[in-house]
């Protein structure tokens, strides 16, 4: 039997080799943090305390040596875009607005590029440095109960919690007290929802996907309506294999292929104006499948929500249910793969998609499936 070997961001924890080792943790010491909610200093000073804080709580010490590995990873790098994200308003005052949502992409991409991760440990570090801030705000937002729903298929709540209140422990400020008040509610919020350390479940993929479609969704509703048939929606970047895959599991049904729409149109896949026309030119083939309550396959990178979402929409509106198979394979196959390929991208064209990937998540569709291959 393979032996199995336990991921860690890095096994010397020490801050000055961590200094040495990673120019985004030496860059922490040069960010300013505004005194009122971080009064012990810069983010390198702020980062020190949180890992000190989260390593001497129970819950912690408690967890399996590879929890401990991701929580730890996650601490380090929670902060890691204060960086690019920290201004000085006129007033004086420091604010870092975006810094979890920019500093999760980073996440992804050091663990991706720098630090071969498998998947699933590296989603849930992206995660948590996505979400890290949610314990404190959660009931700020527009709709606490479906902001904590989505989280929850994004994170282990219990461990978000545990690095929360780390976060509020490594710091000096005068509202700690009632900031660790509201981490408390976070849990209680958390296992009210059934929500705690799991995914939130439905009763199907139908009442899920009604649910975070409807503003006025109602997360135990069973809805009456049943799609027509399914869309399968490609994503992942090129050369990660999506034709292979389509060719071995699905090579019976109708593609939709971008980069066929491109080439017989003559369009390279670095002019944008021209982009618009492939799209389009796909929506009106989706269309036609869709009338026809057909099934079919859309081909494309979507490495982006914003570009899924738009697509699943489209298919909603037809009753369709959506399927997303996620295909990746490690940074270095991905470039052996593409420069492989027919229609091979150029390096820094493929640098540039990789900084923008958003992988999927489980709330996004009816259906998320997982293709990697963490070993090429």
């Amino acid at each position: 039997m393979k032996e199995v070997t336990m991921w860690a961001i890095t096994k010397n924890k020490d801050w000055t080799y961590l200094e040495t080792r990673f120019d985004w943790v030496q860059r922490m010491k040069d960010v300013p943090q505004d005194a009122i909610y971080h009064a012990e200093g810069n983010v390198a000073i702020h980062t020190q305390m949180v890992l000190e804080a989260l390593t001497a709580e129970q819950i912690y010490k408690e967890l399996l040596a590879q929890e401990q590995e991701i929580l730890w990873a996650a601490a380090l790098l929670h902060d890691v875009e204060k960086y690019s994200t920290t201004v000085i308003e006129p007033d004086g005052r420091i604010t870092s607005n975006g810094h979890a949502r920019k500093g999760a992409m980073t996440a992804r991409q050091i663990l991706y590029r720098e630090i071969p991760t498998p998947f699933a440990i590296r989603e849930q570090v992206a995660g948590l440095v996505r979400y890290h801030g949610l314990p404190l705000w959660i009931f700020e937002k527009s709709d606490p109960v479906k902001s904590l729903i989505m989280a929850s298929m994004e994170v282990n709540t219990q461990w978000l919690a545990l690095l929360a209140r780390a976060d509020m422990l490594g710091r000096t400020c005068e509202d700690k007290d009632e900031m660790l008040y509201k981490v408390d509610c976070f849990e209680a919020f958390c296992r009210e929802q059934n929500c705690w350390g799991v995914a939130r479940a439905f009763t199907s993929d139908e009442a899920k996907i009604y649910y975070m479609q409807h503003e006025d969704g109602y997360a135990d509703y069973v809805p009456f309506e049943q799609p027509v048939n399914e869309v399968i929606l490609m994503s992942g970047l090129p050369g990660a294999g999506k034709n292979t895959y389509i060719q071995k599991n699905y090579p019976d049904m109708p593609v939709i292929s971008l980069d066929d729409i491109r080439a017989a149109k003559g369009i390279s896949p670095t002019d944008k104006s021209g982009n618009g026309i492939v799209i389009q030119e796909a929506k009106e083939q989706a269309r036609v499948f869709l009338r026809k309550q057909k099934g079919f396959i859309w081909n494309a990178t979507n490495i982006t929500r914003q570009m899924r979402l738009q697509l699943i929409e489209l298919f909603a509106t037809y009753k369709a249910a959506v399927k997303i198979i996620y295909v990746e394979v490690p940074y270095v196959g991905l470039l052996k793969q593409n420069r492989n390929r027919e229609a091979a991208i150029p390096d820094a064209v493929l640098e540039r998609l990789i900084d923008k990937l958003e992988t999927p998540a489980l709330w996004e569709a009816h259906t998320v499936v997982y293709q990697v291959n963490d070993t090429v």
